[in-house]
């Protein structure tokens, strides 16, 4: 870009000969689109690749020429997939893309989208994640009485849905892979076949190679917002959660911040933990809000 703009000067004062600079400056354009890395996309539960045309469109006009690509991949009912299947097809799809882009690539993953991109990073050891754009993730886990959460279980509430996802058939159910129930911590931990692992919350014997390939991203940005009404509580989209009481824990105060288990507290304190919190946008539109873009995502995109 500055390249161009030391060009454009030039060629404002000798137009005579501007002519001459066509070429050169047409190659120095060039090279500053193709110099964006690619975008990949992760859509969350019942999502498809087709919901995000406006992100797209984001990313074209504010970065012309990035490749941009929404991994079409269990797509609306599929997307109820237990997560570790989920990891294992969205990963194939995801790694050619890596290989043929010699400067890494950026992720935007979103809701249960953002969980399924922890699992690539932490189980990738040669992945090339620059940004990691978590946009309003469950991160910490999800508890909340919700519209989804009345759709496929409508004879549980919040308080006995882990009579049915602590189970082994539960755990078959993308959403209780992740169903973090703060009163019954002892049977999460040890019936959690994702959320709990990755994590560490329980024995994890990769837990170290994990940390390590998860820490090779440059940047965790954590997007979220007090009027999301799905992620619950909202603030699990930046890793807090609810203690036993219900009350919220922010994310500095947790132990999977505090004794650093997957590398949370070395972003912080390489400066590579990104929060941004913006109220007034609800579940659904996150990645079609203009301003949630300019503000939380569009930076972590050169």
């Amino acid at each position: 870009k500055l390249c161009c703009g030391n060009l454009s000067g030039a060629v404002q004062r000798s137009s005579g000969t501007s002519w001459l600079l066509c070429p050169v400056l047409g190659a120095c354009l060039l090279a500053a689109v193709v110099a964006y890395k690619p975008v990949v996309i992760v859509h969350g539960l019942f999502d498809s690749s087709g919901d995000f045309k406006n992100l797209q469109r984001f990313i074209n006009a504010s970065h012309p020429g990035t490749n941009v690509t929404v991994i079409d991949l269990f797509d609306r009912s599929a997307s109820l997939e237990p997560m570790w299947k989920q990891v294992e097809g969205f990963k194939a799809a995801i790694y050619p893309i890596m290989q043929n882009a010699a400067d890494g690539v950026h992720f935007i993953c979103y809701s249960q989208g953002g969980l399924v991109c922890r699992g690539i990073l932490s189980t990738l050891p040669d992945h090339n994640v620059n940004s990691f754009i978590s946009l309003s993730s469950p991160q910490a886990g999800q508890y909340g009485d919700t519209d989804y959460l009345k759709y496929l279980f409508p004879q549980f509430v919040k308080s006995n849905l882990y009579h049915l996802c602590y189970t082994g058939f539960g755990q078959r159910i993308s959403i209780c892979n992740y169903w973090n129930d703060p009163h019954h911590r002892d049977l999460y931990v040890n019936s959690s076949d994702y959320l709990a692992l990755l994590n560490s919350e329980r024995p994890n014997p990769n837990a170290t190679e994990w940390k390590n390939n998860f820490l090779k991203i440059k940047k965790l940005v954590l997007i979220g917002g007090p009027d999301d009404g799905v992620i619950t509580p909202w603030q699990s989209s930046q890793f807090g959660f609810y203690d036993d009481n219900e009350t919220v824990v922010e994310m500095q105060n947790q132990d999977v911040y505090l004794k650093d288990v997957f590398g949370l507290k070395t972003l912080g304190s390489r400066g590579d933990l990104i929060i941004c919190s913006v109220p007034g946008v609800e579940h659904v539109w996150w990645h079609s809000n203009e301003t949630v873009f300019h503000t939380c995502i569009e930076k972590w995109l050169d």
